[in-house]
């Protein structure tokens, strides 16, 4: 790690706050002392720090300007450009100024730009339906690059914008990133290839759930509550969902298919709206459309249907309870 510290500067934009909400439940006790540790400066957080008004008026213009090195910008939340392109559904407080405006000009100033979070990804939750506000990730539109800085932006660095990508994101993924870019050691090969960092997105939810014995069973709930797998019936993307969190889950032992609730592939562009309810699994001849990732469609019938067959009564019998019914048998598992 270098000797001189870095300077992070957190902003706001269209969102709801809840990447914030996960970041302070890291698993440091204290995660601005945690970075502070790591050598990086928070220099103003719009929830977390005590400067208002004036003062964050000047601090911004002094990183804008130059006067104050900007080594990191995280930005949470979509970038509004409405009405007609002038960003001005969100001024931020007191400037008179679009946020959108200003992200543009501290961003121009940024050695690393991050996206924290799927809204300031791709858009998000904040560009789903009409989208009246014309919201948009950083540099990207949904799937396609451009976004509000554009698909030629590059940071002080060189590299685009860092796609810290989930709703919310988790704690984790956000302090590794940062904790990495301290070190010298995060840049162009750490990302995938829609600008998430590999470290999380190179896995699958799938990894890890602890449904996965119904799944290789193609033992199935078939309503909220039940044990079974939640890809067949209950809309489940988990085998096609690009993150970590059966491996890092949240609080130390959370994650939405651990609670019951079907992946929805919350760091993917567009996820907000995937054509069908979030709970339901569009099916095509009794076949999910959304097969696992990597698996030809002939495949998949032929392995179900020689799973199904073989499905042990406890597997088939818990699939469709809220308990486990049927324990394991007793069995001696001793090699001779």
């Amino acid at each position: 790690m270098s000797d001189a510290r870095l300077n992070l500067l957190w902003l706001q934009s269209g969102g709801c706050g809840g990447c914030t909400m996960s970041l302070l439940c890291s698993d440091a006790a204290n995660v601005v002392q945690m970075l502070d540790d790591a050598g990086i400066n928070l220099l103003w957080h719009p929830s977390l720090s005590e400067a208002s008004c004036d003062e964050v008026t000047a601090l911004l213009e002094d990183c804008a300007d130059g006067r104050t090195a900007l080594d990191i910008l995280c930005v949470e939340g979509a970038l509004l450009r409405g009405p007609n392109g002038s960003g001005r559904f969100h001024m931020l407080a007191g400037t008179g100024v679009p946020m959108i405006d200003w992200v543009r000009r501290l961003a121009r100033r940024a050695r690393w730009t991050l996206a924290v979070g799927t809204c300031a990804a791709y858009g998000g939750v904040t560009a789903a339906g009409a989208n009246p506000a014309d919201a948009c990730g950083l540099q990207y539109d949904g799937a396609q690059l451009g976004g509000a800085l554009g698909p030629q932006y590059a940071s002080g660095n060189g590299e685009r914008v860092i796609n810290i990508a989930g709703c919310p994101t988790h704690p984790g993924w956000v302090t590794d990133t940062l904790l990495a870019v301290a070190l010298g050691d995060f840049g162009a090969r750490d990302v995938d290839a829609i600008g998430r960092p590999r470290f999380y997105a190179d896995q699958l939810v799938h990894h890890g759930c602890s449904r996965n014995e119904y799944y290789e069973f193609k033992a199935s709930a078939e309503a909220p509550s039940q044990l079974g797998c939640l890809m067949e019936n209950l809309g489940c993307k988990g085998t096609q969902a690009h993150a970590d969190c059966n491996t890092r889950a949240w609080n130390g032992s959370g994650s939405c298919t651990n609670g019951g609730y079907a992946c929805i592939s919350c760091t993917e562009p567009g996820f907000e709206e995937p054509g069908h309810p979030f709970g339901e699994t569009p099916k095509i001849a009794g076949i999910p459309i959304g097969l696992p990732t990597d698996m030809p469609r002939a495949w998949f019938v032929a392995l179900a249907a020689l799973s199904k067959s073989a499905t042990p009564k406890r597997v088939r019998e818990n699939a469709t309870s809220d308990h486990a019914a049927v324990t394991p048998a007793i069995k001696r598992t001793g090699l001779k």
